[in-house]
């Protein structure tokens, strides 16, 4: 039976959204076409009327979830009254995003497993980074250009690094240990 545009832009849509939270929890190789197909209630044999690879898939997967990411940070930034840059690192390192991977920061969950991806992947999160770092960038206060830009590329290193770190230790102590320890390297 064949579908309308609509309904296979709906489709395609509902693939791109469960494959952003199944890689963000089960890893790239966590999970196979057919099982992502059935996540998202479609057939195994539709996935190629959608996408050329898995590679394809997860490169627009990938920058979903990361324009997700960013989309929160902004808004967090926004919404913040007083220091915009500890508002979003407050937000980022909790425990509720430590204990959702699939709902949220890709890097955070995927970092190490992108630079074993092809140049689609890295792309996405390469454009990714450029973007948190100019955010970041404007969130610091009273410095120059460089500076400020130094500070974003640290902070966005500490807000995953400390997010990746938190995930993979098995003491909950030492994890909200390490979530706090990052915020208060942001805050200094």
């Amino acid at each position: 039976m064949k579908v309308s545009r609509e309904q296979a832009a709906q489709n395609r849509e509902r693939i791109v959204e469960a494959a952003a939270q199944l890689f963000r929890e089960r890893g790239f190789d966590g999970i196979g076409v057919a099982d992502l197909m059935k996540e998202a209630g479609l057939t195994h044999g539709g996935f190629y009327g959608h996408f050329s690879s898995k590679e394809e898939l997860i490169a627009e997967a990938s920058a979903r979830a990361l324009a997700g990411s960013l989309a929160v940070w902004s808004q967090r930034a926004e919404r913040a009254s007083g220091d915009p840059l500890s508002a979003v690192a407050g937000a980022y390192l909790t425990r509720r995003h430590r204990d959702n991977p699939g709902a949220g920061c890709l890097l955070a969950a995927l970092g190490p497993d992108v630079s074993r991806q092809g140049p689609l992947v890295r792309r996405a999160v390469t454009g990714y980074v450029r973007s948190a770092v100019d955010l970041l960038t404007k969130l610091v206060p009273d410095k120059s250009k460089a500076a400020r830009r130094q500070r974003a590329i640290s902070t966005c290193a500490t807000l995953v690094g400390a997010m990746v770190l938190a995930r993979a230790v098995d003491d909950r102590a030492l994890s909200q240990e390490i979530l706090n320890a990052g915020l208060a390297s942001v805050k200094a």
